[in-house]
């Protein structure tokens, strides 16, 4: 065979197209983004990146999901049924608690479902469970439909906060030699205009550490249970 005989048919094989991606797994396919949100967040997360994983294309991933919404649902999808269900109390008040409490409890193990849940409106369907328990106990207790949804939200809202407070100290806690601002910053010369603080500054840290969730939930639910029953 002569010389330009071989170059012309390395050039048939350059030219010869590319077959199509190969069959993606979606289980692989979720596992790979909850890997990906896990190690790095959510902003690491983009179809490129998993297609590009997968060795696929990101075309390939949309004939498995719309967007990078429903991936995140996805790899949501399970997370609460990982987590038996814990024995409940039947008194609505106490039952109420409970849940909470458990909610809490299982989002921190798995903090990186923070990040999901920030985006809003993303949930997993295995923990609706909690919100309807949460509702009902509320109604068991004498509030209102709407007092019971915004009960629920302001429950939430403190598992939310406190959780992201407490992966942000666990963050610091990896890195000893960060300087510490708070409370530290307030000096005698705040007296005059923060004189609380000051008057508690030394004794700041021991009191935020003789804290326990479960407390504070149950004074939350006392009082959103005692306003929305007062009328």
């Amino acid at each position: 065979m002569s010389g330009s005989e071989k170059t012309q048919k390395s050039e048939q094989k350059k030219k010869k197209p590319v077959g199509r991606p190969r069959r993606l797994d979606p289980d692989v396919m979720v596992a790979t983004a909850r890997r990906i949100v896990e190690e790095e967040g959510v902003a690491a997360l983009s179809m490129r990146r998993v297609a590009k994983e997968l060795g696929s294309t990101p075309m390939a991933l949309y004939h498995y999901v719309q967007d990078k919404d429903e991936l995140l649902m996805l790899t949501l999808s399970g997370t609460a049924a990982a987590f038996p269900r814990p024995e409940l109390p039947e008194d609505p008040r106490e039952r109420l608690v409970a849940v909470a409490v458990h909610m809490h409890d299982i989002i921190g193990e798995i903090p990186w479902v923070l990040d999901i849940l920030a985006l809003g409106e993303l949930t997993d369907r295995h923990a609706l469970w909690m919100v309807e328990e949460i509702i009902d106990c509320a109604l068991a207790c004498g509030l209102s439909p709407a007092r019971s949804v915004r009960a629920y939200r302001t429950i939430w809202s403190y598992v939310y906060g406190d959780l992201v407070f407490r992966r942000a100290a666990a963050r610091r806690a990896e890195q000893p030699s960060r300087r510490e601002y708070f409370p530290e910053m307030i000096t005698e010369k705040d007296t005059a205009e923060l004189p609380r603080l000051t008057e508690v500054k030394d004794h700041w840290r021991e009191y935020a550490a003789d804290y326990e969730v479960a407390a504070e939930l149950d004074a939350i639910v006392e009082g959103l249970i005692s306003r929305g029953t007062r009328t």
